[in-house]
């Protein structure tokens, strides 16, 4: 019977592992990556940029139109009446023309044209010339593209953060949990020799109520632990695009803890890495195509093409008629640039605009990184103070516990002494997730 429910355990054991499903955090932040719909939405915004760029070159080749169109009058749109008459007879000889003595009656005669007919019409026209803004138009497009690769890396920046925050949360609440067993524990084992000490009279029954009202706190603690997670880890997988699972288990740990130098770089040289300052840089470069384009309005513009049609009036004994030519187009603005001179003026004002923002948020931006760094070497240092409390409240509760047990001090200073313990381990564990999230904030910020 032993052998049989050793292995009925070992059993649901294997089945419970198998169901888990573990992840870390590199593979949190690929399938973010991957499934995220701000990330999506930028990769789209991007094949859309991709396409206008094939759009816009297009207008290097010809540009063909061609018109077909066929139509039926009530009455002819061009009438004309021959009158009637007689007609001198010709004889052969030109002197008796002005003499004849013989005549033809001719009949008067109704003529109507345009009563139906067919038109069809092609034109091609190939521009040779147009301002330059044919190509600063393709200039654009190709800068488009540049911002929305840079606007795709910021929203990943901003998802990959997002997840190694909410990673980190669930990390640290599952951390949280082990040291609240581990509290829970040392309370059950403290309840029951309290319990014991007042079975024999030893102490009043007070002390044990003392430990029992800290054990239904700790149940409260758990419970509140036990949703937090849950709710921590429904978030995570909301940002990663995967269904939540309570069986998910995350795998890194808060120890592996680089020291900051690991990861110090010089503000000026990674400045120019980041993807808000090349925004800005783009931002110049979109303002000086925007005169350029501008400029080409009062240019002249050159272009050859050809046209054919062919007009058919569905007559009997009449063919359809076709003819064609060749032309060129010259169209020179005149008087457009007695305000276009203003306005080339107005967009030139605008380029230094856009050189003052980068100036400007140049160093914002290096502020940023600055502070970015501040908050992560706070943050190590803020462990080392705790680890540093920490060893200090181990040394307190073993110094409680050994008097306790010698009966020199109450039930209440070993409590408490238990109780502060707890309290700083959590606070190490928060001190070391919000490190991890600093170390990812600074490289975000720092064009890594």
């Amino acid at each position: 019977m032993k052998k049989i429910i050793l292995a009925t355990l070992m059993f649901s054991f294997s089945v419970n592992l198998f169901a888990q499903r573990h992840l870390t955090l590199q593979q949190s932040k690929s399938l973010a990556l991957g499934n995220n719909a701000k990330v999506k939405n930028s990769g789209l915004e991007l094949d859309a940029a991709r396409e206008i760029k094939k759009e816009a070159y297009t207008n290097y080749f010809p540009k063909v139109s061609a018109t077909a169109m066929g139509m039926q009058a009530l009455d002819p749109l061009l009438e004309m009446k021959l009158p009637g008459g007689n007609l001198p007879v010709y004889d052969g000889n030109p002197a008796h023309l002005l003499t004849a003595t013989q005549f033809a009656y001719f009949p008067a005669v109704n003529i109507g044209l345009f009563n139906q007919l067919a038109l069809g019409y092609l034109n091609v026209l190939q521009p040779v010339y147009a301002g330059g803004k044919i190509k600063t138009g393709n200039k654009f497009t190709d800068l488009n593209i540049e911002v929305k690769q840079k606007l795709q890396k910021l929203s990943e920046n901003e998802v990959l953060l997002k997840t190694e925050q909410q990673y980190w949360q669930v990390i640290a609440i599952q951390e949280k949990q082990k040291t609240l067993d581990s509290y829970i524990k040392f309370l059950d084992t403290l309840y029951n020799q309290a319990n014991t000490a007042y079975k024999n009279g030893m102490i009043i029954k007070n002390d044990v109520l003392k430990v029992s009202i800290k054990q239904s706190e700790l149940q409260v603690n758990k419970t509140q632990l036990e949703n937090g997670k849950k709710l921590s880890l429904m978030q995570l997988c909301q940002t990663i695009g995967i269904d939540y699972d309570p069986k998910i288990v995350l795998d890194d740990q808060l120890n592996d803890l680089p020291a900051p130098e690991s990861y110090f770089v010089s503000n000026e040289e990674v400045l120019p890495n980041r993807a808000e300052y090349q925004l800005l840089e783009k931002a110049i470069s979109a303002s000086k195509l925007e005169t350029q384009m501008k400029k080409g309005d009062y240019l002249p513009t050159l272009g050859v093409g050809l046209s054919g049609y062919y007009l058919d009036q569905f007559e009997s004994n009449q063919k359809g008629v076709f003819n064609g030519m060749a032309y060129a187009s010259l169209s020179i603005p005149i008087s457009d640039w007695w305000g276009g001179k203003h306005k080339l003026n107005e967009l030139k004002y605008k380029e230094k605009i856009a050189e003052n923002n980068l100036n400007d948020n140049k160093g914002l931006l290096q502020l940023q990184m600055e502070k970015a760094w501040t908050d992560l070497t706070e943050a190590d240092k803020k462990i080392h103070l705790i680890e540093e409390t920490l060893a200090q409240t181990n040394e307190n509760l073993k110094v409680n516990q050994d008097s306790y047990n010698n009966g020199l001090v109450q039930l209440s200073d070993l409590l408490e002494a238990r109780a502060l313990k707890a309290e700083t381990e959590d606070k190490l564990i928060e001190a070391k997730s919000q490190y991890k999230i600093a170390i990812t904030n600074y490289l975000l910020l720092t064009g890594r």
